[in-house]
């Protein structure tokens, strides 16, 4: 059995998700109250990998803090620093002193596939291509990069075409050995200049060597926009079982697979799962609908909330209406002004989006 390191990709700035990146990394985002960055840890892990180089950026100290020295994992973390986000190949690139002659898997630490990727390194392992890549079907293929597949083998890669040759998107899990490293060093900045790993696979491709294709049984999300990370957040929340270890008062009503951490308190609330509320929250006369992620040490009172993440230590006091299908960052205060005039209030970020009625 050969060795295998993984490479994964905990850099970028999170553009498509500002205002909560601007302060936060998006790998850390909570689905279902866990980081989705852990999920991807966690699959790396079970396919039986120990030793991790992790990319990091501008939140490299959020990323450190948040995952360590990989002990907690039963992983072996190093962290190699990318000053700028040029592109997947060039990750790949800043990575070879880690790798060395070791054959890896690349992980984009915002993406989540079920079922993991025990299986899809096994058949890297038993076949020894140059390269392996996982593939999905999709609905839009001209937002993804995409493949064109001939016997089995990939006979073409393009990123983001106008008009796709097949619904093949890469899912942003790879397998290399290492020449890989030699085709980034033959490739040219693309018109977004940056080193697309699409074209440093082509390059593989192109010189004959043997390049695979792995295609996903199950789901998988790119969690790079709202509605994507509301969606995983649904698909996670579906899997979970009832547990309830805070405190819930006889007046409440709790119907299907509800999660309540320890230290958090439920008072004259209707809970309808599947839902996660976190230790230490406090929910009080409000009604928390399914889909719905509520981190640590949140407070809603007199409120509704549906399929919706709010992040730590916010609080959601007197709404008028129901919110839905929102993500609420951290530190947050929403409420209803008790006072006249009636008027909205609001101090928002950058690229904040708000939607009233």
């Amino acid at each position: 059995m050969i060795r295998i390191k993984a490479l994964v990709l905990a850099g970028g700035k999170g553009t498509r998700l500002r205002p909560i990146t601007h302060t936060s990394a998006k790998q850390l985002v909570p689905i279902a109250n866990k980081p989705i960055l852990f999920y991807g840890l966690e699959a790396i892990r079970d396919a039986g990998i120990v030793d991790v180089g992790i990319i990091v950026g501008d939140t490299r100290r959020e990323i450190e803090a948040a995952v360590g020295d990989g002990a907690s994992f039963g992983l072996k973390v190093t962290y190699i620093r990318q000053d700028e986000p040029r592109g997947l190949a060039h990750a790949v690139a800043i990575s070879e002193e880690y790798m060395g002659k070791e054959p890896f898997v690349m992980y984009l630490g915002d993406n989540l596939i079920t079922g993991g990727i025990s299986d899809f390194v096994a058949e890297f392992q038993k076949n020894k291509p140059n390269a392996q890549i996982l593939l999905a079907r999709v609905d839009n293929p001209s937002d993804f990069g995409v493949a064109e597949l001939s016997e089995g083998r990939v006979a073409r890669l393009e990123e983001k075409p106008e008009h796709p040759k097949s619904n093949l998107a890469l899912v942003g899990v790879y397998m290399f050995d290492a020449e890989i490293f030699e085709a980034t060093r033959s490739i040219e900045p693309s018109r977004r200049s940056e080193l697309e790993i699409t074209d440093a696979i082509q390059r593989l491709i192109d010189t004959d060597k043997d390049v695979r294709a792995h295609e996903v049984t199950g789901w998988w999300k790119d969690t790079g926009k709202l509605d994507d990370i509301l969606e995983a957040n649904r698909m996670i929340l579906e899997t979970v079982d009832r547990d309830i270890r805070g405190s819930v008062d006889p007046s409440c009503r709790i119907d299907g697979n509800v999660v309540i951490e320890e230290d958090a308190v439920i008072e004259g609330s209707v809970l309808r799962g599947p839902l996660v509320i976190g230790r230490g929250s406090r929910i009080v006369k409000s009604y928390i609908g399914p889909f719905t992620s509520i981190y640590y040490e949140v407070t809603v009172q007199n409120a509704e909330i549906e399929h919706s993440i709010i992040l730590e230590r916010s609080t959601i006091v007197n709404l008028g209406a129901r919110m839905e299908r929102s993500l609420v960052g951290k530190d947050v205060e929403i409420k209803k002004s008790a006072t006249m005039p009636k008027a909205y209030r609001f101090m928002l970020g950058d690229a904040s989006r708000i939607e009233v009625p």
